[in-house]
């Protein structure tokens, strides 16, 4: 990367800078590789942070599903965290997982788990567990049928014959799969397999299917990361996450820089796990140094930039994200390490000047936590709007989840230094109520970015970005006017 003028002396944000346009010999956004090569089997740079309220199995599954990378949390019980890992290598890869529920759940539950709105659907079965045969499927309710449906209505009652479905095995590609759609004129189908359920497909995931490569392991299973704290048995947890076939594992505390980090770094690296290993957060080339030589491949940047953090207010401590993330990736690039700018994007320009300043991917979190996958049930405000609580993982909230099993007295002293938002309501967007919509919105800006750029890789991108320093009217003026004149 370069920038325009002289190189500035003073840290910026994203919002502080923009992209120059150059020469392009790029021709569509479709030639544009985005795959990170950070050493993981990611085909996107997007990864799911690893926020209670952000990444859970099935928001993990979903994102692998189009090349990206969710980081389960480390406040999970350790079964759980196993029990999540088998879960998203179990799902399929070409369909999408089915929600299944039975005939007698009602309207209310289901609005739980589905916004009233979009290409999403709930397979109605009378044996809502593995191994569904086609005699068990009632039918399938469509979103949008929910939202007009009472609330104490049977689900079962709501299906109206045979639900529509494919084989996969008549299946010759991703393209055919979503011609058979339409077809068929059905929106969604569920995909059996020798008369057994294994996925649904809408034309929208038949559609994405033909733009994305999935992110799968050797084993052509969906990849997924977890993270572990730096106290406690740091090298059984390690070890358990490993033999449960977690693809990346992140070492993770909010200061990264710290003798308790480089301990547990060189812990799991004596494990010789064979598996990428990220570690953070830092914002320094000298965090970097450290964290590489104690045995980390990936290094988290980004201190007080997430928008559920009050680190910066509360502490002074951190560092306006651009610039970390500029200086740390030179630094890593010279180790043969990489860089996750961590935190401080809220439109996908800012991935795009992440991946600039030299990121090999970008971590999302309360972006991503106002979406039908991620953890937690979908809840409804006063006015109607559908929304899901997030919060800071340093918060009271947090805290009390992370160290509830101790005694009173001491979780009491934890809380009293917690920081960060305990609790926020984060709205899905109607239009973009999924992970995988606002995927699409992300990667569509990122790879406008590269063509603007002349880039066709991620690597290119790093070497060909120019930026250019803008005042706050400068960045106000690229904003969309959401009004008429």
């Amino acid at each position: 990367m370069q920038f325009s003028g002289e190189r500035p002396t003073v840290d910026l944000t994203y919002s502080d800078v923009f992209l120059v346009p150059r020469h392009s010999a790029v021709t569509s956004r479709l030639d544009v590789d985005l795959s990170p090569h950070d050493g993981t089997a990611a085909t996107i740079p997007i990864i799911a942070s690893n926020m209670n309220s952000v990444t859970g199995p099935r928001l993990a599954a979903a994102l692998a599903r189009r090349g990206g990378l969710g980081v389960l949390p480390q406040d999970m019980p350790l079964q759980d965290l196993d029990a999540a890992i088998r879960w998203v290598k179990d799902q399929p890869v070409p369909w999408d997982t089915p929600v299944v529920l039975p005939p007698d759940a009602t309207v209310a539950e289901a609005a739980g788990l589905l916004p009233p709105a979009g290409p999403h659907a709930i397979v109605v079965a009378s044996a809502a567990a593995s191994g569904i045969h086609i005699d068990d499927i009632l039918g399938i309710v469509t979103a949008g049928r929910l939202a007009t449906a009472l609330p104490d209505a049977r689900l079962g009652d709501l299906t109206r014959g045979r639900a529509p479905s494919i084989d996969a095995d008549d299946v010759q590609d991703t393209r055919h799969a979503f011609d058979l759609l339409v077809d068929a004129d059905a929106e969604t189908v569920c995909v059996l397999h020798q008369g057994h359920l294994i996925g649904t497909l809408s034309q929208r995931s038949a559609l994405r299917s033909t733009l994305y490569r999935p992110a799968v392991d050797a084993d052509g299973r969906l990849i997924v990361a977890a993270a572990v704290g730096i106290n406690g048995d740091v090298a059984a947890k390690a070890r358990a996450l490993a033999a449960a076939g977690v693809d990346v594992l992140v070492v993770d505390t909010a200061h990264g820089h710290q003798d308790g980090m480089l301990r547990a770094l060189r812990t799991v690296a004596d494990l010789q796990l064979d598996i990428p290993v990220a570690a953070g957060n830092v914002v320094t080339t000298e965090g970097v140094q450290d964290l590489v030589a104690a045995g980390a491949s990936i290094i988290k940047v980004g201190v007080g930039p997430g928008a559920m953090c009050t680190t910066r207010m509360m502490t002074a401590v951190g560092r306006p994200q651009f610039s970390a993330v500029l200086e740390t990736a030179d630094a890593a690039a010279e180790l043969g390490a990489h860089v996750w700018a961590d935190g401080g994007v809220r439109y996908p320009r800012d991935v795009a000047l992440a991946l600039a300043a030299g990121a090999a991917s970008v971590m999302i979190g309360s972006w991503f936590a106002g979406t039908l996958e991620s953890p937690g049930p979908l809840q409804v405000d006063e006015a109607g709007r559908v929304y899901k609580e997030s919060w800071g993982m340093a918060s009271t909230k947090a805290v009390h989840g992370r160290f509830g099993r101790l005694d009173p007295y001491e979780r009491a002293r934890k809380e009293l230094f917690a920081e960060g938002i305990s609790s926020s309501r984060i709205y899905l967007d109607p239009l973009r109520p999924s992970v995988e919509d606002l995927v699409d919105m992300i990667t569509s800006g990122v790879r406008s970015s590269f063509t603007y750029a002349g880039a066709a890789t991620v690597p290119e991108f790093h070497e060909r970005a120019t930026v250019g320093l803008q005042s706050a009217a400068g960045y106000e003026e690229g904003k969309a006017l959401p009004v008429s004149w």
